[in-house]
């Protein structure tokens, strides 16, 4: 008898083990695995033809960095010089301060980050799992013909992984073109800054084309809502957001995506 019941003792002993080393980790529960996203600023702190300060505008940068910095994303921060990654200024000033951008004044840890960014042409796309590009006017001097930047955006595509992009950060997909000679964008639905908020915002001499017609040019199939309000789109995963509003709706769509 005692012999049988170290037999069931030990064969529930043995279930119980197996039972705990099949348990998932909390990360398995979450159905998410470690993800990596580069993030791609502009270098640009000047605009050549009136001399006025520029750079990435700070909430399209915050509210996406931090929203997936929350759920345990690992960001790496790249800039077509490598180095600083200006902000513009305007984007600092109290009309246009959130909760985001009071956050990132006070986290001197990501200041850090951004004085310090990865130079893009030293990026592999293969270490991360996608690309976002926060807007401002910076972003459409330097980034349209950047050679590494284009490489980067067809290389994510090639390998399905999403590519995001909000504001003017759209702008960045003008000149990509896929093995074909088209225009990466022809054909799907893309948002971006609209000529009505640019010309509203009275910022028409602050960039080198409107961008509402430069994607319309290059055949995408362009979306908007209305004037300054929140909205995003979704063309497989090409996701993009139309205005400063719309960085939350853009961070979310990406988080369903990974």
């Amino acid at each position: 008898m005692k012999t049988m019941t170290k037999i069931v003792a030990g064969a529930l002993l043995l279930l119980i083990a197996v039972a705990g080393y099949a348990q998932p980790s909390n990360q398995k529960k979450s159905g998410m695995k470690q993800k990596y996203v580069l993030f791609v600023l502009s270098s640009t702190n000047k605009i050549a033809a009136t001399g006025h300060p520029t750079g990435t505008w700070i909430e399209e940068f915050a509210t996406p960095y931090y929203s997936l910095l929350e759920k345990g994303v690992k960001i790496t921060i790249a800039t077509p010089q490598g180095g600083a990654a200006p902000i513009d200024p305007k984007s600092e000033q109290p009309e246009y301060i959130t909760d985001n951008v009071k956050k990132f004044n006070q986290d001197k840890a990501t200041q850090e980050k951004l004085k310090h960014t990865v130079k893009l042409a030293d990026v592999d796309a293969s270490n991360y799992d996608a690309i976002f590009y926060p807007g401002g006017h910076g972003p459409t001097w330097d980034l349209p013909d950047n050679k590494a930047s284009i490489a980067l955006i067809n290389a994510f595509f090639v390998q399905g992984k999403p590519v995001a992009l909000v504001c003017h950060g759209p702008a960045a997909l003008v000149n990509v073109q896929t093995a074909n000679g088209e225009f990466l964008i022809k054909g799907k639905k893309v948002a971006g800054f609209t000529n009505s908020e640019e010309q509203a915002g009275q910022t028409t001499d602050a960039v080198p084309f409107p961008l509402e017609d430069r994607l319309k040019e290059r055949g995408a199939i362009y979306q908007k809502g209305a004037d300054w309000q929140p909205f995003a789109v979704a063309d497989g995963k090409l996701l993009t957001g139309q205005n400063p509003a719309s960085a939350a709706a853009v961070a979310d769509l990406l988080l369903k995506v990974l």
